[in-house]
């Protein structure tokens, strides 16, 4: 599922929920969302384990940007949204970032 989206109409953000799949996350016990939104953080922001084994996360992110975005897990790797809206390369590595536009 990509990335939902609600724009709120009190102020120029959007609610954004972020989800990896439990497949993605087979061995990890805690997964992060990390992007250039928080400085790349791998602890900012902790995804809620959901009962299917899913992690997810809701975040607001000013409107008119584009946000880069991978899931960092305690194992010690990083995951891309399976169904991210567009991957871009990452500055100085050999990987891709998802892509999220607001």
């Amino acid at each position: 599922m990509t990335v939902k989206k609600r724009y709120l109409t009190s102020k120029p953000e959007c609610r954004c929920t972020f989800v990896l799949p439990a497949e993605a996350a087979r061995e990890a016990s805690t997964v992060a969302l990390a992007g250039d939104f928080n400085d790349w953080s791998t602890t900012s922001h902790p995804m809620k384990r959901l009962k299917s084994g899913d992690f997810k996360i809701e975040i607001n992110l000013p409107v008119g940007q584009q946000y880069q975005y991978r899931f960092f897990t305690d194992q010690g790797t990083w995951e891309n949204d399976w169904s991210a809206e567009a991957y871009v390369p990452a500055s100085g590595l050999a990987v891709d970032n998802s892509l999220v536009t607001v």
